[in-house]
């Protein structure tokens, strides 16, 4: 106790706020670029899963001589891997799971947006047993003019896109 009946509280100077609020500062200009570049990694990584699962249903196509599909659902932001029966293929890695990818359902992934599919004005892409291209769904066969699959994550875009004739699969 002092002598006016009250007690004596530590104090902080005016040097240690100024180091702590330096400290804070520094963490600050870390945290804040790693957070916003979140959505361009998952952006990038959603782009590379397309890509490759495209490569994939080629793949499969031209080993096993028949059709394979990859299929987009951009209201729900997924895609899925079909036979040329239009039955959802089995994942090779998931046992008994179905090739189904949805970006809204996985933490990973999820502020990507599927903005638009379109391969000939079709939803999906549809390989033959060479590995050409045709638009998912079209009865009338005709080769793939364009295809693409437009990503977005806050304000980042990435196109997927399949090239005519060859199958080619390329990220912009």
């Amino acid at each position: 106790m002092t002598r006016n009946g009250q007690y004596d509280l530590p104090a902080f100077t005016l040097v240690e706020l100024v180091i702590v609020m330096m400290i804070m500062a520094i963490l600050a200009a870390i945290a804040v670029p790693l957070y916003t570049s979140a959505a361009s990694v998952q952006l990038k990584t959603a782009a590379n899963m397309i890509a490759c699962d495209l490569e994939y249903a080629k793949s499969m196509a031209m080993s096993t001589g028949r059709s394979y599909s990859v299929v987009f659902n951009d209201s729900n932001e997924s895609y899925r891997i079909k036979d040329a029966n239009d039955n959802d293929v089995n994942h090779p890695v998931h046992i008994g799971a179905k090739y189904v990818v949805s970006f809204a359902n996985d933490s990973r992934l999820n502020k990507v947006d599927i903005v638009s599919a379109n391969f000939n004005s079709k939803n999906g892409v549809r390989f033959d047993y060479l590995g050409a291209p045709y638009a998912h769904d079209d009865s009338s066969d005709s080769p793939l003019n364009n295809g693409s699959v437009q990503l977005r994550a806050e304000g980042n875009r990435l196109t997927v896109r399949v090239e005519p004739v060859t199958g080619y699969v390329s990220i912009e």
